[in-house]
C-alpha cells in the first residue's frame, strides 16, 4: 500500500491533528533520538481533519513535542488563515518520515534531533533554512553549530539538551565533586544501593558514557578545521579509547558503574534515594522535581588522576525541519522564519516539554524562574554536539556494548580495539 499521510498514520502512529480555528481549545501535557518499532494500530482524534489532509501545513513530532507546540502552531495558523495539523508519529519518526516524503505524502515539516541532518540530507529529505542574521545573534553557538552541515543551516533550533550531575544533598555532603574519582568515593561512603545512578544496562550507552568517556582521554570522532566532524578519524579504539576504558573498568570495579542500572531505572535509583548521584539529562527533572528532594545540578567534573581531564558530554539540539517534499513549502519555511524570530515559540513548547532553550535572551529570563535550565544551557555551551554525519549510526552499538562489557570485567585494551575495527569495517561497508 503506498504510504500516504491517511494511510501513515493509521499505521504508524497516534495521530492529534487541530485546525487553526480550534486555538483557543485546551490540550494535556526522553533523550529525542531513540526510536522503536512501528505501532500495529493507531487512533486518530475525531476532531481532527483526515489524517490532515485538508489542513494547509502538516508538522509531525512524537507525543512530548507535538503536544508542546499544538497550541501555539494553531494560534499562528489562525493569524495566517491557515489550518495547521499536528500530528503524533508515535515511533521511528525519523526513518518514516524519510519514506513518506520520498513518496510525496510526508509533512510539510517535522520536529526531530540535529544528528539526524546527515541522514535526512543523504536522502534529500530536507531543504535549507534562513535564519536572519538577528535571530542567529539570539541563538547559542553551540545550535547553530548543531544544525550546520556542510556549511548550510538545515534546521531552526529551539532547544538544546546535554547530561550533567544530579546531587541529592540530604545523601552526601560532596554536592559539588570536582573530579569523577570524589564521585566515585563519595557515592560509595553515602552507603547507598549504588554509588552513581547512570544508565549503561547490558547493551551499554555510549551517550550517557560519554563525559566519562572523554575524560579518560577518549573521542569519537575527530574534527576538522572548520570544527565539523571528520568521519576519516575514528577515535574509538584508538591510544585515548583505550585509557578511558581503563577508567571505565576501574570505576565498574569500584561499583560506580553498573549494567544493571538502565533506562528503565536510573532516574528513579537516584529519585528513590537509592544513590546520591544520577548523571542525566534535564529530561530527569520532573521527576527529581516531584521527589522533594533538596537537590543540585552540576557539571560533570573530569578525572584528577589525568592532567587536564575535561568531561565533554554530547549537546543534542531539537529543532524543525523543512520537507523537501512537502505540499506547503512556502507555510513551512514562513512557519519556521517566526519560530526563529524570537524566543515565543520555545517559551510556549516549554510549559508542557521543558528543555533548556537555544535562544539567548530566555536563557536570560530562565536564570531567576529556572535556574536549573540556565545551567544546562551553560554546560551545553561546552559541549560537543552530537555528531550529525551518517557514520556515526555505525558507532553507538558496537561502542556501547563494548563500554557494557568492560564495566563487567573484559578487558579495556582488547574489547575497545576489537569494537574500533567493527566500527570501520561498517563505515567502509
Amino acid at each position: 500500500m503506498p504510504i500516504n499521510r491517511r494511510s501513515f498514520l493509521h499505521i504508524t502512529a497516534i495521530t492529534a491533528s487541530l485546525s487553526a480555528a480550534a486555538a483557543c481549545s485546551s490540550s494535556s501535557p526522553s533523550p529525542s533520538s531513540s526510536s522503536g518499532a512501528p505501532a500495529a494500530d493507531a487512533t486518530v482524534d475525531p476532531a481532527a481533519p483526515a489524517a490532515g489532509d485538508k489542513a494547509d501545513l502538516v508538522i509531525w513530532a512524537d507525543q512530548k513535542k507535538a503536544e508542546s507546540i499544538r497550541d501555539k502552531a494553531a494560534a499562528w495558523g489562525q493569524a495566517q488563515g491557515i489550518t495547521v495539523a499536528v500530528q503524533i508519529v508515535a515511533n521511528d519518526l525519523q526513518t518514516n518520515f524519510v519514506t513518506a516524503n520520498q513518496a510525496g505524502n510526508g509533512p510539510d515539516i517535522v520536529i526531530g534531533a540535529h544528528d539526524w541532518i546527515g541522514n535526512l540530507v543523504q536522502n534529500g529529505s530536507i531543504v535549507p533554512v534562513n535564519i536572519s542574521a538577528k535571530a542567529k545573534e539570539n541563538y547559542s553557538d553551540v545550535a547553530l553549530t548543531a544544525v550546520t552541515y556542510d556549511s548550510q543551516t538545515y534546521a531552526v533550533p529551539y532547544a538544546v539538551e546535554c547530561v550533567a550531575l544530579y546531587v541529592n544533598k540530604a545523601l552526601t555532603s560532596h554536592t559539588a565533586p570536582q573530579s569523577i574519582e570524589e564521585i566515585v568515593e563519595a557515592g560509595k561512603a553515602a552507603g547507598t544501593k549504588a554509588a552513581l545512578a547512570i544508565q549503561v544496562g547490558e547493551a551499554g550507552d555510549a551517550y550517557h558514557l560519554e563525559p566519562i568517556f572523554t575524560a579518560g582521554g577518549g573521542y569519537m570522532f575527530g574534527k576538522n578545521a572548520d570544527g565539523s566532524y571528520n568521519a576519516d578519524d575514528l577515535g574509538v579504539g584508538g591510544e585515548g579509547s583505550v585509557k578511558a576504558a581503563e577508567k571505565i573498568a576501574w570505576m565498574g570495579q569500584q561499583g560506580a558503574l553498573t549494567t544493571s542500572i538502565d533506562k528503565n531505572n536510573a532516574i528513579s535509583t537516584f529519585t528513590d534515594g537509592n544513590a546520591p548521584y544520577l548523571l542525566t539529562g534535564p529530561w530527569a527533572l520532573a521527576d527529581v522535581k516531584k521527589a522533594g528532594m533538596d537537590y543540585a545540578v552540576v557539571k560533570v567534573p573530569g578525572f584528577e588522576s589525568l592532567p587536564g581531564s575535561q568531561a565533554r558530554p554530547f549537546a543534542g539540539v531539537n529543532c524543525f525541519y523543512v520537507a523537501s517534499n512537502g505540499a506547503n513549502k512556502g507555510f513551512a519555511e514562513s512557519f519556521v522564519i517566526d519560530v526563529a524570530k524570537d524566543s515565543s515559540f520555545a517559551e510556549a513548547m516549554m510549559v508542557s516539554n521543558e528543555l533548556p532553550p537555544a535562544q539567548k535572551d530566555l536563557i536570560e529570563k530562565l536564570k531567576s524562574t529556572s535556574p536549573e535550565m540556565a545551567a544546562f544551557n551553560d554546560f551545553a555551551a561546552s559541549a560537543d554536539p552530537l555528531p550529525s554525519i551518517p557514520a556515526m549510526a555505525a558507532v553507538w552499538g558496537p561502542l556501547g556494548k563494548a563500554q557494557a562489557n568492560i564495566i563487567n570485567g573484559a578487558d579495556p585494551t582488547s574489547t575497545m580495539t576489537s569494537a574500533g575495527e567493527e566500527i570501520k569495517r561498517s563505515i567502509q561497508g
